[in-house]
């Protein structure tokens, strides 16, 4: 569904991400785990479309999508919950779930349906300004909101950031939920734990390079990643 070929990315004077390539089959949820600095969210960033790269391609379902806008990235499919859950704090749940669908002219009535099937705890707070909601509900907000353009492929960057262990484990549930409904999910995340025991395949990236790949169990018993991300 989603191929990455010899990325290359600069942030000002220096190269983030330096000549990677991976892919994302349909159905799958894969998993980029690494250190603070080592281009996770770079690449993120890069795939929506916020962040030209300097060399490399982005495609998506067969279509070179390298350069577009975020906005006709959105379009094809691709959606980002970013990290820090960058909800509107002013609008309601209901208005931001309603923006995440700026771009549909359908019912989205189904959508918002789903969405409060999913996050109970957003319907019982329906007509709550985002801004005053805890962090754990906002992050349920986040991917919610992204949700209504009905992603063929979801990317979330860091969902468990400053969460409480119990809300994180329904976090991930609530992904495990998500691609069981046709969602193919990239994840970054902390939590390397976490991470590996969810994803279908995982890649471990250092300092701008992928320097392992392998089914995300099988990493999670890696005596290499264990020392360098499980402690």
């Amino acid at each position: 569904m989603l191929k990455i070929d010899g990325l290359k990315v600069n942030y000002g004077g220096i190269q983030a991400v330096k000549g990677i390539g991976f892919e994302v089959k349909e159905g799958e949820i894969v998993t980029l785990i690494g250190a603070n600095g080592a281009g996770k969210s770079t690449i993120l960033r890069t795939i929506s479309g916020l962040v030209k790269p300097a060399e490399g391609s982005v495609t998506f379902k067969g279509e070179e999508i390298t350069g577009l806008s975020p906005y006709e990235i959105v379009s094809r499919g691709i959606t980002l919950v970013p990290e820090g859950r960058r909800v509107f704090p002013d609008l309601t749940v209901i208005e931001n779930l309603r923006a995440g669908a700026y771009l549909r002219k359908d019912n989205i009535k189904p959508d918002i349906e789903w969405v409060y099937e999913l996050f109970p705890r957003l319907k019982e707070r329906s007509w709550q300004a985002a801004g005053t909601m805890s962090g754990g509900e906002q992050q349920m907000l986040a991917v919610g909101r992204a949700l209504m353009s009905r992603p063929k492929l979801m990317m979330m960057d860091e969902p468990s950031l400053g969460l409480a262990p119990l809300i994180v484990k329904d976090i991930f549930e609530i992904i495990k939920d998500i691609a069981k409904e046709g969602v193919t999910i990239l994840l970054i995340e902390q939590n390397a734990n976490m991470a590996l025991q969810t994803a279908s395949r995982a890649y471990v990236l250092e300092t701008g390079f992928i320097t392992m790949e392998g089914d995300g169990r099988e990493l999670l018993s890696d005596e290499a990643v264990r020392k360098a991300y499980l402690g």
